[in-house]
């Protein structure tokens, strides 16, 4: 970035959102971003701070689970207090990194929305309004998507579910019912979850002011990471033998990519919601341009998250 500040990540503890946080530890010091890490409480978050903090960046750990939106809005608080009383420099950019793929629709988080869609979509749209106020200009929100928004030849061969557009109120709502067997309800709640980005990503860049970027990154087709520790035994390891395919992307090559994206002043000029595969922008197709979806999704968004916080 042409400024250095702080940067914000979600995820931090494994695979992609790990190796981003030791990118930009590992930069040159006159490069080197502060780092609020926002993760679960722990071990884990503890582990890749020491690690960090061990490459010379000023880290601060914020314990979050991003299942609770009560969590999220102390975890904004918390690094408003941080950036207020200068124990960090100025917020430059947030990387929406942390993820999950529920394979039971019927699981809910602790507000009650269907769990995928709370993670992936609500909690970051919680912790990006809360701190809107506290980034400095020039600023980026960097969120992480997906291509499996849509089925190309490649995913449909794969029978890889492809987004099924609703209601965003009806996207947050658990399934009812019996679950039906496998991964495929799962799977497209997933994809709902990352077409709800960038409808997302688009609507923010319309009302987040000129100070701030936003981005979209796709790292590209990453198989045997955590996000799939839910899926039976035997897919779990085939996907770890796909990882060690050459050129597949793994969280070490992807993890670099994510973190220049948040402060390489190649990236400096990316705005409304831009699409970025690993290393190249790309149009999203044009399922992912929809006005009127977007803008009631933020209508949702913002009565979703009230109700939730009406709740407690």
């Amino acid at each position: 970035m042409s400024e250095t500040g702080t940067v914000l990540i979600t995820g931090p503890t494994r695979n992609l959102g790990r190796h981003a946080v030791l990118a930009m530890a590992a930069r040159p010091t006159k490069e080197r971003p502060d780092l609020l890490l926002v993760g679960r409480a722990g071990r884990d978050l503890t582990a890749v701070a020491e690690e960090a903090r061990a490459l010379g960046a000023c880290v601060h750990e914020i314990g979050c689970d991003l299942a609770s939106l009560t969590d999220v809005r102390a975890a904004a608080a918390t690094a408003r207090d941080l950036l207020t009383d200068g124990a960090v420099r100025p917020l430059r950019a947030l990387i929406a990194n942390a993820g999950t793929m529920s394979v039971d629709t019927r699981q809910a988080s602790s507000d009650g929305y269907e769990l995928t869609f709370a993670v992936n979509y609500l909690a970051h749209a919680q912790l990006i309004g809360d701190l809107l106020g506290s980034f400095t200009s020039p600023a980026r929100v960097v969120l992480v998507g997906s291509n499996t928004y849509y089925a190309n030849f490649w995913r449909k061969l794969l029978h890889v579910p492809e987004a099924e557009w609703a209601d965003p109120v009806s996207l947050a709502r658990p399934a009812a019912g019996e679950q039906v067997p496998g991964m495929s309800a799962s799977g497209v709640a997933y994809s709902n979850a990352k077409l709800t980005i960038l409808y997302y990503a688009h609507e923010l860049q319309r009302r987040a002011g000129a100070g701030i970027c936003v981005a979209v990154f796709e790292p590209g087709w990453m198989p045997g990471t955590a996000l799939g520790r839910g899926a039976p035994a035997a897919l779990q390891a085939v996907s770890r033998a796909l990882g060690r395919i050459p050129g597949v992307s793994t969280p070490r090559r992807s993890g670099p990519l994510l973190a220049a994206m948040a402060l390489d002043n190649k990236w400096a000029h990316l705005r409304d919601g831009a699409f970025v595969v690993k290393t190249k922008p790309v149009e999203a197709q044009p399922i992912a341009h929809d006005r009127a979806r977007e803008q009631r999704l933020w209508e949702a968004t913002v009565e979703l998250l009230e109700r939730a916080g009406a709740s407690r």
